[in-house]
């Protein structure tokens, strides 16, 4: 079975077709400008955009910056606040005309590197954290998704919030060095690895490439081996359309 993943994110809507048993894409990825203002119509006409563009006459599946519950959103980040309390499942599908899944972005994310990236194969209790503009958290039980965990607002011993304390845009906007940077970031991990005693961390983001993980993941440690995310940009893409091909 092959899906069209796609993911919406505040600068650009991406996608392109996945065989979701290797989690291969089928063809280089194309990437859209997200339209400004992002409005609901604005978007969709996008998504239509990127199904005529692969020809594409299938199931969709869609990473959204929003928390999604059962298809509809129930917050808006780099898109228009019109999308809080719509059915954006019914929206893409009554444009495009196929069957669509949406899921929050960061879940998608976490979904791809533990169905093909860098926990595959693992049991038991996987959490994916990605450092960017905030910080996504994506929690996995058995490779099964617990959805929406948002865990970058949580409120960290001292009482300073997650992502505003240690998200990479705060890097960028404060001039951190690499090691104030991991040091904010391993006080963020080491918390969340006292709430949730995980068998695996997958850490994604910039701070992932190989280049510079090999300086920046031995300032992390937690009770779990920590790995770096392995699916890179495509991250989304792969899981969305694997997380749809799930569903009936």
């Amino acid at each position: 079975m092959n899906v069209l993943g796609i993911d919406i994110g505040g600068s650009g809507i991406k996608g392109a077709p996945v065989n979701v048993k290797t989690g291969e894409l089928l063809a280089k990825r194309k990437r859209f400008d997200t339209p400004q203002p992002a409005t609901p119509d604005a978007v969709a006409d996008t998504v239509l955009r990127l199904v005529r563009h692969f020809d594409w006459d299938g199931p969709l599946g869609v990473a959204f910056p929003a928390r999604v519950r059962r298809g509809v959103a129930e917050t808006a980040s780099n898109i228009d606040k019109a999308f809080i309390g719509l059915d954006v499942d019914k929206l893409l599908e009554e444009r495009t005309g196929l069957p669509t899944h949406v899921l929050n972005d960061a879940d998608a994310a976490g979904v791809g590197e533990v169905h093909f990236g860098g926990g595959q194969g693992v049991k038991g209790v996987v959490m994916m954290i990605t450092l960017g503009t905030g910080i996504g958290s994506g929690l996995f039980v058995d490779g099964h998704l617990v959805p929406n965990t948002e865990l970058g607002h949580v409120v960290l011993p001292g009482g300073k919030v997650a992502e505003p304390f240690a998200a990479d845009r705060v890097r960028k906007a404060e001039k951190l060095d690499w090691k104030t940077y991991g040091k904010r970031v391993q006080k963020v991990i080491a918390y969340y690895d006292f709430l949730f005693a995980p068998d695996l961390m997958i850490v994604g983001g910039g701070v992932s490439k190989p280049e510079r993980w090999s300086e920046f993941g031995p300032l992390l440690t937690a009770s779990c081996p920590i790995v770096p995310a392995t699916l890179k940009n495509d991250a989304g893409i792969i899981g969305a359309a694997y997380h749809s091909s799930t569903l009936k």
